[in-house]
């Protein structure tokens, strides 16, 4: 398992890669963000986004996935106090794989929960042609050795 003493600045995860299928797309707006350009080509195609495009809180979950799959669920995770920023920078498409890193930008113990760390990280995801779709700073909270027992 992964404790806090193994998120030190600097140090990077890999995420993904992660198909986008164009069934989940459709499926998630469907029951979380409704929007046209999410739902139906022809008026993704008169948009701003010029085409279906998932929504961005779909992104977001599926870079969650990408992080269970990467470090979270071999880690001493205990969850997140929140997200600092997420940033949508370009749509993601059915059929694009995304891919990209988890970088670890701070670490420190908590000061009111002995035996807690505090991480920050960043995630940047890619999309196929390489191109940032996504941008985001968050923490975690994590078990240091010897608690997790």
């Amino acid at each position: 398992m992964l404790a806090f003493e193994d998120f030190t600045p600097g140090r990077v995860f890999p995420l993904g890669p992660y198909e986008v299928r164009r069934d989940e797309v459709v499926e998630f707006a469907r029951q979380f963000d409704p929007q046209p350009f999410h739902l139906d080509e022809a008026a993704a195609e008169a948009s701003l986004l010029g085409g279906l495009s998932a929504s961005g809180w779909h992104t977001c979950a599926m870079m969650m996935r990408m992080m269970c799959d990467s470090f979270v669920n071999r880690s001493t995770s205990q969850g997140s106090p929140g997200v600092e920023s997420v940033r949508w920078l370009r749509p993601v498409r059915a059929g694009d794989t995304l891919r990209g890193e988890a970088v670890v930008l701070e670490a420190r113990a908590s000061r009111s929960r002995p035996g807690l760390g505090l991480c920050r990280l960043r995630n940047t995801l890619l999309d196929g042609s390489g191109e940032r779709v996504l941008v985001s700073d968050y923490a975690v909270m994590l078990l240091m050795r010897g608690e997790a027992a």
